[in-house]
């Protein structure tokens, strides 16, 4: 079942067009990598299904997104809901300047919640999740800007998954951690995929093949190619995949 339809997606930042005729079927329940050299799109497209480049003065976008068959870029779209329903986690961890239990209940209250005793079920829930709970139970009043980099970022997918989105994105999560931390943080999201979408920008393709269902393969604004991850990465349809993925650019 499909819970992202990309048709005929183009964006413009001012004259330069940065998206060209994408379209795509993300799947529910599985993740989906995004993958091709830097500059390519990859990561403008991920934002267009949040629509976070709303927020960039001369960006101008045609085609349309569906999430659960509704177009995102309908004029009644409620943002607030849409960034609600798909949440996204950024390169560095970004924890608020607050406490490890702020952070997780702050969606939660901007969504109206006050009632501590479900504030304090969904932090552990939250936390769980994670596998946060256990290590940091008796630390919720603690600085979370003390955590190190892997639970910053862990914390980070916890305060998205307190307000219980469908939809994950995830841009490069791993760029600022080490090998055993980005380890940890793919065999979270493989977890995760049970309960939720998740879409992945990835310049590290070793990571696209390990923890993707499906990888699209992006060039100079456009989807080259599209499938299940390991007939992209073993017999690519496309010359330009097979070369970017044996090394020759990028």
């Amino acid at each position: 079942m499909n819970k992202i339809e990309i048709q005929n997606l183009n964006l413009f930042y001012g004259t330069f067009q940065a998206l060209i005729d994408v379209n795509i079927a993300i799947e529910e329940k599985m993740i989906t990598a995004l993958i091709g050299p830097s500059g390519c799109g990859k990561s403008t497209l991920l934002r267009c299904l949040n629509r976070m480049n709303d927020l960039i003065d001369g960006v101008r976008i045609t085609g349309k997104i569906l999430v659960d068959g509704s177009n995102i870029y309908d004029a009644k779209t409620d943002l607030i809901e849409l960034r609600k329903k798909v949440g996204m986690v950024f390169q560095r961890p970004n924890p608020f300047p607050l406490s490890i239990f702020d952070n997780i209940a702050y969606g939660p209250r901007t969504h109206g919640l006050k009632n501590r005793n479900e504030l304090e079920e969904i932090v552990e829930n939250a936390l769980s999740r994670v596998h946060l709970w256990d290590a940091l139970k008796d630390k919720l009043d603690r600085f979370a800007l003390n955590l190190s980099l892997e639970q910053q970022q862990r914390l980070c997918i916890a305060r998205l998954i307190a307000v219980t989105p469908d939809v994950v994105l995830m841009d490069e999560p791993c760029s600022a951690l080490d090998p055993v931390a980005t380890g940890k943080i793919e065999e979270l999201m493989y977890e995760l995929k049970r309960h939720y979408t998740i879409l992945i920008v990835t310049h590290n393709m070793q990571q696209a093949a390990r923890v993707s269902d499906r990888t699209g393969f992006m060039l100079l604004g456009k989807l080259m190619e599209y499938g299940e991850t390991g007939q992209v990465f073993t017999s690519p349809k496309e010359k330009k995949t097979e070369e970017y993925i044996t090394g020759r650019y990028g």
